[in-house]
């Protein structure tokens, strides 16, 4: 194979976990806007559980994880995974119920950046913790005439920052021995706490008919594709990159917010999201690659 060949493998190589990655997060994020429309029908808890239930169906129909079950070693990182994962989802979707999405996911976008940065040893890395707080700042209600923001809505996204590195750190863990069954299993363990706890919220009303349809659009666009996706890329691509990537996660919650929901930020708020992405993806593309 020529030197040219060769680099046009690699490169097309390098190419699809980036593909993955972006597919993913407008995936996650169109699905997320639809979902907040769903709220009033069975809450942010129900919807969560219809994603999370009917994502761990597909997923399972489809990679039948069954036929390579997890040993016992492998069960404690499994189950972390999807712990994280469920928590995730159900924190971020009540922080959706309270704060536009694209502040939710502005503050969600925090814990990959603190996996970027517990990875690095340069100490200009914080001269973008300091972007990011900067940002922050422009996007809570912490400066004078600020609109305000519902606390419970803030605290929710700050939990899902945290179980989104918890999602990064145990995924690739997880990834390493069960490979693409690793999405389908983490689903399934999420499910056994979520959906109980969507169901007592929600009730009957979560096996209506237009409840399951919708569900099963959510769980699609959000969960057994963009996972499944993520997957891939983490794989292939070291925490650092994904953490670049994932850096522009609350411009494309943003836009989906405002596209599908009216959801408006004002142009502090935007520079504020600019920052965020700003500090994620220059920190991450400083850090060491490990």
């Amino acid at each position: 194979m020529t030197a040219r060949a060769e680099a046009q493998v690699q490169g097309g190589s390098a190419a699809l976990p980036v593909l993955a990655i972006a597919g993913a997060m407008v995936s996650t994020y169109a699905g997320a806007a639809f979902a907040k429309q769903l709220f009033p029908v069975v809450g942010a808890e129900g919807v969560v559980a219809l994603r999370v239930g009917l994502s761990a169906l597909l997923l399972a129909a489809f990679t039948r994880p069954w036929r390579a079950p997890p040993s016992r070693a492998e069960l404690p990182s499994l189950l972390l995974y999807g712990l994280a994962l469920g928590c995730m989802n159900l924190l971020i979707y009540r922080a959706f119920a309270r704060i536009p999405i694209g502040i939710a996911v502005s503050i969600e976008v925090m814990g990959p950046l603190a996996v970027v940065l517990l990875s690095s040893r340069r100490a200009r890395d914080f001269v973008w913790v300091a972007a990011a707080s900067c940002g922050l700042w422009l996007l809570l209600p912490l400066r004078a005439g600020a609109a305000g923001l519902d606390p419970l809505g803030i605290a929710c996204a700050a939990g899902a920052a945290v179980c989104w590195a918890l999602y990064i750190v145990f995924g690739k863990r997880a990834s390493q021995s069960k490979g693409a069954g690793t999405v389908a299993w983490g689903m399934l363990a999420a499910s056994v706490f979520i959906v109980p706890i969507g169901a007592s919220y929600a009730g009957a009303a979560l096996l209506s008919p237009f409840a399951l349809a919708a569900g099963l659009a959510v769980a699609v666009l959000s969960s057994a594709a963009p996972y499944t996706l993520e997957m891939i890329a983490l794989r292939k691509l070291p925490r650092r990159v994904f953490g670049i990537l994932v850096s522009s996660s609350p411009a494309v919650a943003a836009l989906a917010g405002f596209l599908v929901l009216g959801e408006r930020l004002s142009s502090l708020q935007w520079l504020g999201i600019g920052l965020v992405i700003l500090a994620c993806g220059a920190t991450a593309a400083s850090a060491e690659q490990k």
